[in-house]
């Protein structure tokens, strides 16, 4: 039988290849095996485990996986609630944090891989992703042959109450008054119709693109980064519009489009968002965000008076810091940003309002909220980028870069400090800084920089490259 590991954050794999039935039954199983452990652990009676529910996104045959997954996790004594159509992963966690008797949720999804694959995301009772231990117990309960059993299921719709409490989470009166024109690209993903309906109902003019039902997404990767939002850089200008929303596959992460065409990545993203909830809507509490999260955020914190807490790649990490408590806004490098008093996990549609609401409140493009923020923290540029490497170069890098490689400077620029948890960064004068960090998946180390210019940026990647390959 297939080897099947959860990595980051579930199971992820190529349909008909792997991600088979037979495969997708053993990860069910398990992992219904282990809820319903902790389920008795907890009190729950025998015939009163709880509620199981189960989303999917928009891949080839996903709907019918998703069937398949509710009759087995059934058979373990669930009620076992199934999403009617497609919806974003954020709609699965908020209707299992919202549900008294749910004991946690299965999303069938594989984020921002290509069409081919499909996968298996595990969520707790709070709608948070499944921390290892629990992944682990899960492998361990795994059975060599794929069971036949079972049972019954009921077909719910999740989408209606999810829409209407982010509508409830914004000022739809200023975003009506506002009279916003916007373009919507979900990539073909979960977002697709949701958003851009949403957004109509709440009076913003959109015009949405790449939202047929197509599982091929016409080629493109669901990532909402250069190149795969190049339509969306495009559309944004050529309609006069004032902003583009642009969503990954299971439409947790958000990459968006200023007036000009502009790209603006998610670092700015979340330092927007944390002085929009700040001072339009007087909230407070911690920011948590990845090692790899731009000086501007820092820089941002730091004026409004907010505590920074960084924690490694991964939003399992920022989800950790959300359980301990005051956290305003968790956000990270990829575009996933959340609020856990809406839910404890990423929301890119939430987040697109909550860029409408800042849009609307302030009356500035969303052009303009970037050039006031850049006046008040500076503005800095940032690219990543994924270097190959042979499996000799590998070893090399774990066993000698990370640990022990101490450069004084770094392109002429002063080591002020570094970092190791997670690769190893080196934060350099003037809020420059480089970072290098093996792929839990892949055979590649990514590299990431940060400085006042994009010639900067690629002298730092270069110098980085160049101590990798050597």
């Amino acid at each position: 039988m297939t080897d099947i590991h959860f990595g980051t954050d579930g199971w992820r794999a190529i349909i008909g290849e792997d991600f088979t039935a037979d495969n997708l039954v053993r990860v069910i199983d398990a992992s219904a095996r282990v809820f319903k452990e902790d389920a008795v652990a907890l009190g729950r009676a025998a015939d009163s485990l709880g509620t199981i529910i189960i989303g999917h996104d928009c891949r080839q045959d996903a709907h019918a996986y998703a069937q398949l997954a509710a009759e087995v996790a059934a058979t373990h004594g669930f009620t076992v609630k199934l999403t009617q159509d497609y919806c974003p992963t954020p709609t699965l966690c908020w209707s299992v944090a919202q549900d008294a008797d749910a004991v946690g949720g299965i999303m069938l999804t594989s984020s921002h891989n290509p069409a081919k694959y499909l996968g298996v995301k595990l969520r707790m009772a709070d709608g948070g992703a499944a921390g290892k231990e629990f992944t682990d117990r899960v492998e361990a309960a795994f059975s060599d042959k794929p069971t036949s059993a079972r049972a019954s299921y009921v077909e719910v719709d999740l989408m209606t109450p999810y829409l209407h409490t982010l509508k409830e989470a914004v000022d739809v009166e200023a975003i009506r008054n506002a009279g916003l024109r916007v373009v919507v690209d979900p990539l073909y993903g979960a977002g697709r119709i949701h958003l851009a309906n949403l957004l109509r109902e709440i009076g913003v003019e959109v015009c949405e693109i790449n939202n047929a039902c197509d599982p091929t997404f016409d080629g493109l990767h669901p990532e909402p980064i250069p190149p795969w939002v190049n339509r969306c850089l495009a559309k944004v200008p050529e309609l006069g519009y004032d902003a583009g929303f642009i969503n990954d596959g299971d439409a947790d992460r958000i990459g968006a489009v200023d007036e000009h065409g502009n790209f603006v990545n998610p670092h700015r993203i979340i330092t927007l968002i944390t002085s929009h909830l700040a001072e339009d809507k007087g909230l407070s509490g911690r920011v948590v965000s990845t090692i790899t999260a731009s000086a501007m955020l820092a820089r941002q914190c730091k004026r409004l008076g907010l505590e920074l807490t960084s924690t490694p790649v991964g939003f399992k990490w920022i989800y950790a810091e959300m359980e301990k408590g005051d956290v305003m806004l968790g956000g990270e490098e990829s575009g996933g940003i959340g609020i856990p008093g809406h839910v404890m996990e990423r929301d890119g549609l939430l987040m697109a309002l909550l860029l409408c609401e800042t849009m609307a409140q302030r009356g500035m493009s969303l052009g303009q909220l970037m050039d006031d923020m850049f006046e008040k923290v500076g503005k800095l540029e940032f690219e990543r980028q994924g270097l190959t490497i042979t499996d000799e170069q590998m070893v090399n890098f774990r066993a000698n870069t990370i640990p022990a490689y101490a450069p004084s400077e770094v392109c002429g620029k002063k080591v002020v400090d570094v970092d190791r948890r997670d690769g190893v960064k080196f934060y350099l004068e003037g809020d420059a800084w480089v970072m290098m960090r093996p792929s839990g998946t892949e055979p590649l180390v990514r590299i990431y920089a940060e400085a006042e210019t994009v010639d900067e940026v690629h002298d730092l990647l270069d110098a980085a490259k160049a101590v990798i390959l050597a």
